[in-house]
C-alpha cells in the first residue's frame, strides 16, 4: 500500500571513502565507515528521525520537520569532526536535505522530493550540510539565521535552476555561550531599509523582505544582463540590524560610497551603508545604466 506525506530527506555519506581504504587499510577503514554510519544513524533517531536504508557509506533518513533534519544534520556533523581521525586520516562527512511531498511503500521513500535532497548531497563538500529555499523557508529563525545562499543548480525533473543554501553549523563556541540578543530592542529593525534602484526598478530590503537576489539568472531579483555577470552574482541580505551584501560570482562585486571611498570582495561579504552605487564584475560609473544604486535610510 502508498501513503503519501510531506517529509524531510536527508542524505549523507562518507567523502572519499575509497582514500580512507587506500591510507587506513581494509580493516581500519571498514570499521572508521561502520562508525560514521552508527554516529549518523544515532543522530537521526535522536531527532525523530527514521533511516529508511544504509548504502555503503552513505544513510538515507526522513524527518518529520525540516528542523528535526537540520539538527540532525549539524549533530551528524559534529560528532564525525570531533570524534572521528583515524592515525592521523581526516574524516568527513557531507549533508544534504530537502523537505517535500514523498510516497511511502514497503520501507521505502520515493518521490521527487527524494531525487532533489541527494541532489543537494552532490553538491555538498566535505563537513558541509546544503539544502533547498524550500527546506530554509520551513526552518525556525534561529537556524534561518544561519543559512546562506551560495549556488544554483539543477535537478533532474526540475525545469528552472534551484537555489542551494548552506547551513553554517560550526558555530564558534564563544558565539553559543553569549546570552541571546534581542535585536529588536538593540536596534528598531522596523525602521530600516535599504533601497535599491535600478533601470527604473526599485527594490526595497527591510525587515519584510530581508533577501534580494542580484544577477543573470531571471529569477533574480534584479535581473542584470551582462557578460561580466554571474546567474547568481550576489545577493543583500538584511541580518541582525545590518545590510549585508555576499558576492558568490567569478567577478567579484564593488560597491562605491557617494563619499568615494571603494569596496571590492569576491566570494566574500561586507556590510552596506550609507548612499553609493554597486558595480557587478567591474568598477561603477557615475550614472552608468548598469550600476545598481542603493540608499540606506531609517
Amino acid at each position: 500500500m502508498v501513503n503519501h506525506a510531506e517529509l524531510a530527506i536527508l542524505f549523507a555519506d562518507v567523502v572519499g571513502s575509497t582514500k580512507l581504504y587506500e591510507l587506513m587499510g581494509d580493516a581500519k577503514a571498514r570499521v572508521t565507515v561502520q562508525n560514521c554510519i552508527d554516529l549518523m544513524t544515532r543522530a537521526t533517531e535522536e531527532n525523530s528521525g527514521n533511516v529508511i536504508k544504509t548504502m555503503g557509506d552513505e544513510v538515507m533518513c526522513t524527518f518529520p520537520t525540516v528542523d528535526n533534519a537540520v539538527e540532525a544534520a549539524a549533530q551528524m556533523q559534529q560528532m564525525i569532526s570531533e570524534d572521528l581521525s583515524v592515525d592521523d586520516v581526516p574524516v568527513a562527512i557531507r549533508v544534504g536535505f530537502h523537505f517535500g511531498p514523498v510516497m511511502l511503500e514497503d520501507d521505502d521513500v520515493f518521490g521527487g522530493a527524494v531525487h532533489t535532497a541527494n541532489r543537494m548531497t552532490s553538491q555538498a563538500k566535505a563537513a558541509q550540510i546544503i539544502t533547498t529555499a524550500i527546506a530554509v523557508g520551513k526552518m525556525s529563525s534561529d537556524w534561518q539565521s544561519w543559512t546562506r545562499q551560495i549556488d544554483l543548480a539543477t535537478v533532474k525533473g526540475v525545469k528552472d535552476e534551484i537555489a542551494l543554501f548552506e547551513v553554517l553549523w560550526q558555530r564558534e563556541d564563544n558565539t553559543r555561550m553569549l546570552p541571546t540578543i534581542n535585536w529588536s530592542q538593540a536596534t528598531d529593525v522596523r525602521n530600516q531599509r535599504l533601497r535599491l534602484t535600478y533601470r527604473g526598478q526599485e527594490v526595497v530590503v527591510d525587515n519584510v523582505r530581508p533577501y534580494v537576489s542580484i544577477g543573470r539568472a531571471e529569477d533574480s531579483d534584479i535581473v542584470v544582463k551582462d557578460t561580466l555577470i554571474s546567474r547568481l552574482h550576489a545577493r543583500i541580505e538584511f541580518v541582525r540590524g545590518k545590510f549585508v551584501l555576499y558576492d558568490e560570482s567569478t567577478n567579484g562585486t564593488c560597491v562605491k560610497q557617494d563619499s568615494g571611498e571603494e569596496q571590492f570582495v569576491r566570494r566574500d561579504s561586507l556590510q552596506i551603508t550609507g548612499a553609493g552605487s554597486i558595480g557587478l564584475g567591474r568598477v561603477p560609473q557615475p550614472n552608468s545604466p548598469q550600476a545598481i544604486q542603493f540608499n540606506y535610510e531609517e
